[in-house]
């Protein structure tokens, strides 16, 4: 009997204890999952310049009541910029972008010398808005004669600062968050265009979806580049690939070149050149 008391005794001083700790662990343990949760808030941000609240609550499968707490807190922390409806990258929200805050900046590079070997004298280049947009525009050699067109205020800023090219700016209203113009007036002069190459940045890519977004006016906007150039080359580093957003931008084979950072044998890329993309 006595040794039946003694187990007795241990096994309530063992629940005693697991009752004690078992609120510490939940607290660490949600402590942990809020960490993870905001620190793929944080990469996605990054990665994409703009996330939705909407599609965040979607992907990590919480409320967006918890996405608004977790946005607010980052925000408070400078880690992400919180606007309606969800959140912009520090480095899409200045106007210059500064090299040590665009993510991945190396590889946006690289994906812009590519990209620059593609444009002679001459050329009429249209370009969308973006960091790696942004990187081609600084990577232009001195030498470049061409006449570009943009409604990108980032870009447009780089290219003044070129010697030798021209500069066009198109439409009149502009989006405070993608910092680039947009509206009827953007999508009609870009209707009179016919450039040689269009440049875009993109957020999304795979072969099911084609190429989205998630900015219903820079869909649009995107949407009349393709269609008024005669060639359109799309530039994203290898992290957007097989992924996609809310809103279709085109079809992948509405794409002429797909430009990253990769070799253009890497086997994460030979999908797309199957389906008829060349690949640089």
């Amino acid at each position: 009997m006595q040794h039946f008391a003694q187990l007795v005794e241990l096994n309530d001083q063992f629940f005693a204890f697991f009752c004690n700790i078992f609120p510490i662990l939940a607290a660490i343990t949600k402590l942990m999952l809020k960490k993870e949760r905001q620190a793929y808030i944080v990469h996605q941000v990054n990665l994409h310049n703009k996330v939705l609240s909407t599609s965040l609550s979607t992907e990590i499968d919480v409320s967006e009541d918890t996405i608004r707490r977790d946005l607010q807190e980052l925000s408070e922390v400078g880690k992400l910029i919180k606007v309606h409806g969800g959140a912009l990258s520090l480095a899409f929200n200045d106007i210059t972008y500064p090299a040590k805050k665009i993510y991945s900046q190396d590889n946006k590079k690289i994906i812009a010398d590519k990209a620059v070997s593609l444009i002679k004298d001459g050329m009429f280049v249209l370009t969308g808005g973006g960091t790696t947009i942004v990187e081609l525009a600084r990577s232009l050699p001195p030498a470049l004669n061409a006449t570009f067109i943009s409604g990108s205020i980032p870009a447009i800023l780089e290219y003044m600062h070129h010697p030798n090219i021209e500069v066009i700016v198109i439409g009149d209203k502009l989006s405070k968050n993608s910092k680039i113009t947009i509206g009827a007036d953007a999508l009609s002069r870009i209707k009179t265009l016919k450039p040689d190459i269009c440049f875009l940045g993109i957020n999304a890519i795979d072969l099911q979806h084609g190429i989205t977004d998630n900015d219903w006016d820079v869909v649009q906007l995107k949407q009349s580049m393709i269609s008024a150039s005669q060639k359109t080359v799309c530039l994203t580093i290898s992290e957007k690939l097989n992924s996609f957003q809310p809103i279709k931008i085109c079809k992948v084979l509405d794409v002429d070149i797909l430009i990253t950072e990769l070799n253009p044998n890497d086997p994460i890329l030979q999908p797309y050149v199957e389906a008829g993309i060349t690949v640089l």
